[in-house]
């Protein structure tokens, strides 16, 4: 990751960034924004003529570069940062990271005044916006290794500093986790890298379980059984708990984990199945989010569950047609094998409900295409049917700069999970695919009906291309998402 750096005085810097704001009023020029920095001789008086005369609006994460052969700085940059809130400071910091990717370092004099909330953005942004995941050593590699942040006081906004270091740092861990192709990622691995990081985070209050086959078969684990039955890599469940002491809240995190997923006997299409990958989106993002919370020692206890399987095609892959018994003892009737995901997730619920008795309990899965086709690439399908849980979530979402739109729960809808053969239909063919996968998963949350809360993060998951922090490839949606709202519960 990029080193960043608060410093009071710029270090002679070759390469100074100078924030700018949207004129007041539309026929008015954009502006330099004052700082509390001593600029070099004649830079703050260019700055101010340079932008009208590059017609600079001042927008979040419009950037002007301007040379200044034989001069200290050789190079400045007018940072567009619009109004100056966190989201714009964010999408400014990514435009810097981008901008400046050929230098070695630059040095940014933030405005006077700035809020914390500003610098936790601008770094956000240069941190995640700066990610890049290759198998190659081939292609030029970004020269940018560090930005100098220059404020009146460093140590009023080393807070904020951590906490967005720490937020990007597990966000790219869920984006390497996603990125890895297949033939590296099976639930073994996936478990090790868990261990790896639990260890690099090394406080006393973390601790990892990692169930195998014979743990899940022994406890009755079926639907994490029946789905990784089909590989010759064996299924995992991965139980992560952040345990402080004094914490008043328990929350458990489940995340989907399948480490690929080629539909198994109701085999995908070819297109369908290329980015199959990222088919544990969710369990990464729930376990970065609950490392997050023990390196920063955030006072709520946080267990983090992740069913780990590979769904493949082989002779003893489950069929459509059979009945699973889950952990607890529900059975589904599954008549579509590329309905998986629900089915490792029903365990972990049960679990979680029947073992753990958390105060609240969350979900994420890439779970269904559904989720693309109602609300597009970047946004969440979120159900709940704690009105509170699902505004505190959101705010969550929103503040992190991710998104997510609040779903239907209909109560008809509840008819298409019946069976003939089992208590329920894991994969009916009837009523909207998103709303069915969670109505399915609400069965198995017992007592914690009301105090559970699911997200279909299929689309955002993965990113097309770079976009403001995003690059192209996974984007360890919800990583963000979860640190925020956990560190409103202490």
């Amino acid at each position: 990751m990029l080193a960043i750096r608060l410093l009071v005085e710029p270090e002679r810097p070759d390469v100074l960034v100078l924030p700018v704001r949207p004129a007041a009023a539309d026929d008015a020029p954009a502006r330099p924004v004052p700082t509390d920095v001593a600029l070099p001789d004649g830079v703050a008086e260019e700055a101010a003529a340079l932008v009208p005369a590059a017609r600079a609006t001042g927008r979040p994460g419009e950037v002007q570069v301007h040379l200044r052969p034989g001069r200290d700085p050789g190079r400045l940059l007018l940072l567009g940062i619009g109004e100056g809130d966190e989201a714009e400071w964010r999408t400014a910091g990514a435009a810097l990271a981008r901008a400046a990717g050929d230098e070695t370092r630059v040095t940014l004099a933030m405005p006077a005044g700035a809020t914390s909330a500003a610098v936790r953005g601008l770094v956000e942004g240069l941190l995640l916006a700066s990610y890049r995941f290759r198998l190659t050593e081939a292609g030029a590699a970004a020269a940018l290794a560090g930005v100098d942040v220059v404020v009146a006081d460093p140590d009023a906004y080393a807070p904020a500093v951590e906490a967005a270091g720490t937020t990007a740092r597990m966000t790219r861990f869920a984006r390497d986790l996603t990125n890895t192709p297949s033939s590296v990622k099976n639930p073994e691995w996936f478990a090790s890298q868990v261990a790896l990081a639990a260890a690099e985070v090394d406080v006393p209050d973390l601790h990892l379980r990692v169930r195998g086959p014979e743990e899940l078969a022994a406890e009755g684990f079926g639907g994490i059984l029946a789905v990784g039955g089909g590989s010759a890599s064996a299924p995992r469940l991965v139980e992560l708990d952040w345990r402080p002491a004094g914490a008043r809240t328990h929350v458990v995190l489940v995340g989907k984990g399948i480490t690929f997923d080629t539909g198994g006997i109701s085999i995908k299409p070819v297109p369908a199945m290329k980015l199959m990958r990222k088919d544990m989106a969710g369990a990464a993002a729930v376990v970065a989010a609950t490392l997050g919370a023990a390196a920063l020692r955030l006072p709520v206890r946080v267990t983090t569950l992740a069913p780990l399987a590979e769904n493949m095609l082989s002779g003893s892959a489950f069929r459509p047609g059979d009945i699973v018994r889950h952990y607890g003892g529900t059975t589904s009737e599954t008549t579509n094998s590329d309905a998986e995901g629900r089915l490792v997730l029903a365990d972990a619920l049960a679990y979680a409900v029947a073992q753990l008795k958390p105060d609240l309990l969350v979900d994420l899965a890439t779970l269904t295409g559904a989720n693309a086709v109602a609300l597009g690439k970047r946004m969440g399908a979120l159900y709940s049917e704690n009105d509170g849980l699902a505004a505190d979530v959101l705010a969550a979402i929103g503040a992190a700069g991710e998104a997510a739109w609040r779903m239907p729960l209909p109560a008809d809808y509840t008819e298409h999970l019946g069976s003939d053969l089992a208590d329920l239909h894991s994969s009916p063919d009837r009523g909207a695919g998103s709303v069915m996968a969670a109505l399915y998963l609400r069965e198995f949350t017992g007592e914690l009906r009301d105090r559970w809360l699911h997200v279909d993060m299929s689309a955002p998951s993965w990113a097309d291309g770079d976009d403001a922090e995003l690059t192209k490839g996974a984007t360890g949606w919800g990583v963000r998402s979860l640190l925020r709202w956990l560190g409103t519960l202490g």
